[in-house]
């Protein structure tokens, strides 16, 4: 028996480093998907409560000026 082995058969592995590797590409791509569809999620949510503000602004004043 060899040392070197600890009584355990070695399997091949023949397609694992490419596999591996076409995982983490597809893991850091999905990563990067999420990240940009966040950031335009939180930049549209910006862009709406401004919106709602400026209509509500613009609610405000027109019941001001009606009320007088």
């Amino acid at each position: 028996m060899e040392p070197s082995t600890g009584g355990r058969k070695e399997r091949p592995k023949p397609r694992e480093p490419a596999a591996r590797l076409e995982k983490a590409k597809q893991k850091s791509a999905q990563q990067e998907l999420k990240q940009r569809q966040r950031a335009e999620i939180y930049a549209l949510n910006r862009v709406m409560t401004e919106l709602e503000q400026q209509q509500f602004d613009s609610f405000c004043k027109q019941m001001q000026a009606s009320g007088e």
